[in-house]
């Protein structure tokens, strides 16, 4: 007899407490394979994509401060 066939004659001898404990380490075993799939972290490149992100903000800071900056003086103008 197949696993499959073993654990399908397994699962019809079983109460409705029994089987809600087989589905709830049927969920468990999913759950442990789809974290098990996730790739480690690689800090170097986490760093990278940090100092890539900064790099950016700086930029957008420095556009958006001449911009506050020209409002300012359209403010003082008046």
């Amino acid at each position: 007899m197949s696993p499959k066939e073993t654990v399908i004659q397994a699962l019809e001898d079983l109460n409705e407490a029994e089987l809600r404990q087989v589905a709830e380490y049927l969920a468990f075993l999913r759950f442990r394979e789809r974290h098990r799939a996730i790739p480690p972290l690689d800090d170097a490149r986490i760093a990278s994509l940090y100092a890539e992100a900064a790099d950016e903000d700086r930029a957008l800071a420095e556009q958006g401060m001449a911009e506050y900056q020209a409002g300012l003086l359209a403010e003082d103008a008046r």
